[in-house]
């Protein structure tokens, strides 16, 4: 089938790897403009526009891709499908109606409907999550579903790890989805939920919530956002791994160093901080960082 790929993201890439290599690769690749990127401001391409240059397909990265010279574009490659996956931007009609559009949508829809479901379900502590291809439409991953595919998410999962298996998992669900014409049926509305955009306030670690909640958060947004901590002062600091522990005798919020180790007060419970990272500095070993600018913590 003649495609052309809509995506953005790292997540998006590996989807797109898996489908270049199959008997739909794209005629055309359509990725979000590059950015300006780092304390430089660098202009960087997203890494799906990377990928495509690499896989020699065509690209495109329109500022909007529902004008009528965008529609153009698409139309000239003579698609049969088009196929978006963490595009990062609202696909209007006519668009919509122009073609079919699949979508692949890393949750179990209707569960976690929106932009960051695979974040969202490792904080809320859900055991398992999976991907969902579906059609394309106005309200926002409402689509009816072609198929649904569950994974477990570990103890051990943070977002890099699990989105990189659902990456993987979500492009052999599409390739076998746009090979086998299957038809899709409606989602319903049973279990709903939304992941709403990550925010700069959830990534804050608030030492009156349960050190569980904290420890999920963590991993949650590592590597890609990052969860922080505020120092006195208000400097941020950076949490890269941590484990909960149930029993402490600190008061909720207080950060100290004890015997090498890094605790914050939680309610209930403790966060032990075995990575972290200084703003403006490198990943460190939280033990090695009491020995260093976190002197002060020590009791």
């Amino acid at each position: 089938m003649r495609t052309v790929y809509l995506g953005t993201s790292e997540f998006a890439g590996t989807v797109l790897e898996r489908l270049a290599a199959s008997a739909h690769c794209p005629q055309l690749v359509i990725s979000r403009p590059d950015r300006g990127r780092g304390r430089g401001r660098k202009l960087t391409s997203p890494p799906v526009a990377t990928l495509a240059r690499e896989l020699g397909i065509a690209l495109v990265q329109p500022a909007d891709v529902n004008t009528e010279e965008s529609r153009a574009v698409i139309a000239a490659a003579e698609p049969e499908a088009l196929v978006v996956c963490a595009f990062g931007a609202l696909i209007r009609e006519p668009l919509l109606s122009d073609q079919l559009i699949y979508n692949v949508h890393p949750s179990l829809l209707p569960r976690w409907r929106g932009a960051a479901p695979i974040e969202r379900a490792i904080e809320a502590g859900d055991q398992r999550t999976g991907v969902c291809i579906m059609r394309l439409v106005a309200e926002l991953d409402a689509g009816p579903i072609s198929s649904r595919v569950e994974e477990p998410i570990r103890a051990d999962d943070d977002f890099g790890s699990l989105s990189r298996r659902l990456a993987e998992l979500g492009g052999e669900m599409l390739c076998e989805a746009i090979g086998s014409g299957a038809g899709f049926v409606e989602q319903g509305e049973q279990g709903l939920t939304y992941a709403e955009k990550i925010e700069p306030e959830d990534r804050r670690l608030d030492g009156t919530r349960p050190a569980v909640d904290l420890e999920r958060r963590v991993r949650a947004l590592h590597p890609h956002i990052g969860a922080q901590l505020l120092l006195e002062g208000g400097e941020p600091l950076g949490v890269e791994q941590v484990s909960a522990l149930e029993a402490t005798d600190l008061e909720p919020g207080r950060l100290v160093g004890r015997e090498g180790r890094m605790l914050l007060g939680c309610a209930p419970g403790a966060l032990e901080l075995q990575r972290i990272k200084p703003s403006g500095g490198r990943s460190m070993a939280a033990a090695d960082y009491l020995h260093g600018a976190g002197r002060g913590l020590v009791t």
